[in-house]
């Protein structure tokens, strides 16, 4: 806001010069303009002198000439006096000056409304479009600190109305992930308190039972049997404990909340080409997206650019960066799209485990990533009624989304 408020200041001062110049100029036209007459004036006083009389009908600017008597003083133009011969001789005449009046005040009024005009669309710009964008700019660092309670703002600003609904959308979805990431956190603490307070009562029977075996104390066969069952159901006990927290380990952690709709092929196929066609230009990947039929598609519009997003971005991190292609059909009812990429270092034996949590092949191992993009995809096609799978083929990976029509 300061660079412009600069850039405003300059303006105005600019338009000041050009107001001053114009009005300098013009003035200085006016002042040149007068003169002419004067001209005229001294050659028909030498005329009046030499010959007694002149004539004023090739003037341009002397319009009378009154010799000294009754009408000397009744005029009502411009006149200058002048003694000719022992007699006085008024020259009345006339200049442009007013031509040049009514210039100078078009000038300025042309001048006048530009400058409000200018002026009026820095205005707008200002308080209508940066302003606006100016209480933005501190949201993202506030979001970066967590500080997601205090709402945004909204407001109709056509410019902006959408953003901020977006960022204000964000926001709260980000507090609520925090939230159900802490309530998360604390019931899986209680759960491992409680698990492994439980666990302390037959590990203590366990561990009385083996030290008076150690020891002798059951001399009976019988005895001896009793407490190796007891030993067991014990062991079995401890055993449901560990069950339960490798259970409550691999519960879902992430939000798959999706809104049921219906949308065109082409919507998706358009918004996932346009963000990957100047990306994969820019790393010299060939991208072609295949001939299609559209039609419309049951399921959420958003979460399925989700799913397509995550699988592009695991055929750019792990192919070789030759080629990557949509290719579409159809089967059953579903429209079927497949993401190829060529160079496939995925083993077969790691495939049937692309799709777990948490889960990186051995291909994965200098390369950035969490291992949650194909377990979230197929998450989201499941709660959305479809599939995903792959497989791969001479060395190339082919990751199928499975879309039900409408």
């Amino acid at each position: 806001m300061k660079a412009f408020n600069k850039i405003f200041a300059a303006l105005i001062l600019v338009l000041a010069i050009l107001f001053a110049a114009a009005n300098i100029i013009l003035s200085a036209d006016i002042s040149d303009s007068g003169r002419p007459y004067r001209v005229e004036i001294n050659r028909l006083a030498r005329r009046i002198e030499t010959d007694g009389h002149a004539d004023i009908s090739e003037c341009e600017y002397v319009t009378n000439i009154e010799r000294y008597g009754e009408n000397f003083y009744n005029t009502n133009s411009d006149y200058a006096v002048r003694k000719i011969n022992g007699e006085l001789y008024r020259f009345d005449y006339k200049t442009d000056g007013g031509d040049r009046t009514r210039l100078i005040f078009t000038v300025n009024l042309i001048l006048g409304v530009m400058a409000v005009l200018i002026i009026s669309v820095m205005m707008y710009v200002k308080f209508r479009i940066l302003a606006p964008f100016e209480r933005l700019t501190d949201i993202p660092y506030e979001l970066s600190k967590g500080n997601l309670t205090a709402p945004i703002k909204e407001n109709k600003n056509r410019f902006f109305g959408k953003f901020i609904w977006g960022v204000d959308m964000l926001r709260e979805n980000i507090e609520q992930q925090k939230k159900r990431e802490l309530d998360l956190q604390r019931d899986k603490k209680m759960l491992l308190l409680s698990l492994s307070h439980d666990i302390k009562t037959p590990l203590s029977a366990i561990k009385l039972y083996s030290k008076a075996l150690s020891k002798g104390l059951y001399e009976s066969r019988e005895k001896q049997l009793e407490i190796a069952e007891s030993i067991n159901a014990k062991a079995d006990e401890i055993e449901s404990y560990v069950s339960q927290i490798a259970t409550a380990s691999r519960e879902d952690f992430l939000s798959f909340d999706v809104n049921m709709g219906e949308f065109y092929l082409s919507e998706l196929v358009t918004k996932t080409k346009g963000y990957y066609t100047e990306k994969l230009s820019l790393i010299g990947t060939d991208f072609s997206v295949y001939d299609y039929s559209d039609c419309l598609l049951n399921g959420d519009f958003h979460r399925s650019i989700e799913v397509l997003q995550n699988v592009m971005e695991n055929a750019v991190k792990y192919g070789d960066g030759k080629s990557i292609s949509l290719k579409f059909s159809e089967e059953d009812g579903c429209i079927l799209i497949t993401v190829r990429n060529s160079g496939c270092t995925l083993a077969d034996t790691d495939l049937p485990h692309v799709f777990e949590s948490f889960w990186r092949g051995a291909n994965a191992e200098n390369i950035a990533g969490s291992g949650l993009g194909l377990y979230i995809s197929r998450k989201l096609m499941r709660k959305m009624n479809g599939e995903i799978f792959a497989e791969i083929k001479d060395g190339v990976m082919y990751v199928t989304a499975v879309f039900t029509k409408v």
